[in-house]
């Protein structure tokens, strides 16, 4: 098989975050893909609770420095990189001073989810893609986790797909069980408008729940990973409807070699509708 290069988004990784579900796989996956001799690049957003000298993050100066326009406001883009030495690899973390410089992740102290998360999630996602754009380093396979990178299949399909660095990308995302309470702003939809955007291309956001956002990942996805056993039916009904090939949660102990198995299918076109 030939070699492949998977950029990997996900909203939490461990050791950076406490253990979960999601972190763990976020975390181990890229590593053994990598130990595979694929190419990988992993991002997560920079939570103001992540320790920067403990975790020894610093900035790619020549990375950084980009603004990211959401609902004609400026926000100034910062990348960061940390390693994990006993996996050979580097976590580029996107950060910006108004979004990410709190000390909780998604909820106050309260466990109140942040007035501003729709646009925290907008800024992740775009500053993903405009830094993968300037690395000059062009994936095969995108690999989103959680809803938090729930934007990137949008705009990779959408805004991205006629950029040479995302030619003929294909986008895996990973359903978890991280439903958020209550909704995002309803001006939401109004703030994820970019170029290559359509109206009928946020038609599922006639709302801004949980299970919409979801919805919106999944439409502009080749493919889909359960990444916990139990997903709501409302998401398992909606891939079935879709007919979006999909492949059942793995457990930690077969789920590397399970998800490079289904790398290769996608990549070389002989994917199927998982039963």
């Amino acid at each position: 098989m030939k070699k492949y290069k998977v950029l990997f988004v996900s909203q939490e990784i461990t050791p950076y975050l406490p253990e979960s579900e999601m972190s763990k796989v976020a975390r181990y996956l890229p590593q053994g893909v990598q130990e595979q001799g694929n190419e990988i690049r992993t991002f997560m957003p920079r939570y103001g609770n992540i320790n920067e000298r403990r975790n020894q993050l610093h900035e790619v100066i020549r990375l950084s420095g980009m603004n990211i326009i959401i609902d004609e406001t400026d926000h100034p883009l910062i990348i960061k990189v940390a390693s994990i030495q006993a996996a050979r690899m580097q976590v580029y973390f996107i950060e910006n001073e108004d979004y990410f410089q709190r000390k909780f992740v998604l909820e106050d102290e309260q466990g109140k989810p942040f007035e501003d998360n729709d646009e925290r999630a907008i800024f992740f996602a775009r500053g993903v893609l405009e830094t993968v754009k300037k690395l000059r380093w062009s994936p095969d396979i995108v690999h989103c986790f959680g809803w938090f990178g729930g934007l990137v299949p949008l705009y990779l399909k959408k805004t991205y797909h006629d950029d040479p660095i995302f030619t003929n990308v294909k986008v895996v995302y990973s359903v978890y069980k991280d439903k958020y309470r209550g909704k995002l702003k309803p001006s939401f939809r109004e703030k994820l408008w970019m170029d290559g955007i359509e109206e009928k291309d946020l038609s599922l956001l006639s709302d801004t729940s949980w299970e919409a956002v979801m919805k919106l990942a999944l439409e502009h996805s080749d493919a889909v990973i359960y990444g916990h056993p139990d997903i709501p039916e409302e998401i398992t009904r909606f891939i079935k409807e879709k007919n979006l090939p999909h492949l059942p949660y793995q457990d930690e102990e077969h789920y590397l070699s399970t998800y490079s198995d289904f790398y290769e299918k996608i990549l070389n076109g002989k994917i199927h509708v998982s039963e």
